[in-house]
């Protein structure tokens, strides 16, 4: 059976985690190609090799001296090396590597900053390679640019080309163990460019696509996905199966184990995603399904909720009858370079919901100005600390009780909604709220929909 099998960088921190990784690799010899991410923290305080990276980069840029965040790097790596029993040679390599990569040229600073921090990745998969290779195994290290992963030149947010497909589909070989970093690939200039961050999961499901792989696993450090977030609720109720629908919802709402672009090319080929613990292998996990799942009588499959948004109200009368009225507000979103999450509207308003990251003061005043004039509005505000909390479940909308449940819920628990979006989704219920309310929502909806797991 042909299956990626993707490691994170918690799985990864030091020579030991590496060691159950390779346990895990060679317990079962369909696992044939392993993506894998930089190495993560090894405690609470620890930093990633990652962030590391970065800080090594800026000291460059900055003209500062980088002696101090270099050998920070070099010891990650000589410490793993030495916790694998290996010998220097790896290391050199590491070394020689990473500093041709700080030689580079440094005019383009997203240039230079992707082949710094895509060092993580790439190194992380030689030292892996090579500790198969010491236990006698056939393993070898792939690099994603002579494989054919090809990415557009954007630089900290790059796409994948879709002839990177066609690339890579020979990649998988029954008789060797191959070690594929993630977060990266390259242009087709040939400069390497990264994904966007936590872009690892989307390398391996970029992978199991190309191959055409019967399952794709994410083996990161909890035992499944839960139906809430862990640090808001003691011993949460696990996510045993679940639909790319409702994982997507609940990614894009906050729930952090998977990136929520990751789903997309496992997604439209059908392949379905196991999320695992490289620290307890036999747990079972979270399978995430193209179709219906297995237990699908549930009503509520989990709910999640995020702060950090802004809502734009506009107000004019008889907007109803104004032809192109919201073309031209979304207009005027896209020349300011600001992408939308919802927009509900009545006959005479229209509010729109967006991440507030997007709005400078600067950009905010040049937005309110536009609309005011452009579309000479009767009144234009903008409100900041919003937040969004979802009901998710492929049953959510079939059932009249949900909705009731859940506006029980926030009623009994004094949450002010300022915003409901039913309807949009078919498997999502959604409340605005102002984000002091957001954490004691989500517990409150928590306790309505998941009694058994109090």
């Amino acid at each position: 059976m042909v299956k990626v099998s993707k490691f994170g960088g918690s799985s990864l921190a030091d020579a030991a985690q590496i060691k159950k990784v390779c346990d895990i690799i060679l317990s079962d010899p369909d696992r044939k190609l392993i993506v894998v991410s930089a190495p993560g923290k090894r405690h609470k305080n620890d930093v990633k090799v990652t962030d590391l990276l970065i800080s090594l980069a800026e000291s460059y840029i900055s003209g500062y001296d980088p002696a101090y965040d270099y050998r920070k790097v070099m010891e990650r790596y000589s410490e793993i090396a030495k916790g694998l029993g290996l010998d220097d040679d790896i290391v050199s390599i590491i070394d020689r590597d990473l500093t041709e990569r700080c030689l580079m040229d440094r005019t383009n600073r997203g240039e230079f900053l992707d082949s710094i921090k895509a060092s993580g990745e790439d190194n992380c998969a030689k030292l892996i390679a090579s500790y198969l290779q010491k236990l006698g195994h056939n393993a070898e290290y792939i690099n994603p640019g002579e494989a054919g992963l090809l990415l557009t030149e954007e630089y900290g947010n790059a796409n994948v080309l879709p002839e990177s497909y066609e690339n890579l589909a020979g990649l998988y070989d029954d008789s060797v163990i191959r070690i594929f970093p993630g977060f990266f690939g390259y242009s087709k200039n040939g400069d390497i460019v990264t994904l966007p961050r936590g872009g690892s999961d989307v390398s391996g499901s970029i992978v199991a696509a190309a191959v055409k792989a019967k399952i794709y696993e994410n083996f990161t450090d909890v035992d499944s996905i839960f139906a809430v977030n862990p640090s808001l609720v003691k011993n949460p109720a696990p996510i045993t199966d679940i639909t790319y629908k409702e994982m997507r919802e609940l990614s894009y709402a906050g729930f952090s184990v998977f990136h929520e672009e990751a789903l997309t090319p496992v997604y439209y080929n059908d392949i379905p995603v196991h999320i695992k613990n490289t620290n307890n292998p036999s747990a079972p996990g979270t399978m995430i399904h193209a179709g219906i799942v297995p237990d699908s009588r549930k009503l509520v499959s989990g709910i999640a909720g995020s702060a950090g948004f802004s809502s734009i109200y506009i107000r004019k009368y008889l907007m109803n009858r104004e032809i192109g009225f919201g073309r031209k507000v979304f207009h005027i979103l896209e020349k300011e370079g600001i992408p939308y999450e919802h927009s509900p509207s009545g006959i005479d308003d229209i509010s729109i919901i967006i991440r507030t990251h997007y709005l400078s003061a600067e950009k905010e005043k040049r937005l309110f100005d536009r609309i005011m004039e452009e579309l000479d509005v009767d009144d234009i505000t903008i409100t900041h600390g919003q937040a969004l909390v979802m009901v998710v479940g492929e049953n959510c909308l079939k059932n009249p009780e949900t909705f009731f449940r859940a506006a029980k819920a926030l009623y009994e628990s004094n949450i002010v909604v300022k915003m409901i979006n039913q309807g949009s989704s078919k498997v999502s219920i959604m409340f605005g709220m102002n984000e002091q309310y957001c954490d004691d929502a989500i517990r409150a909806l928590y306790k309505e929909f998941f009694p058994d797991f109090q």
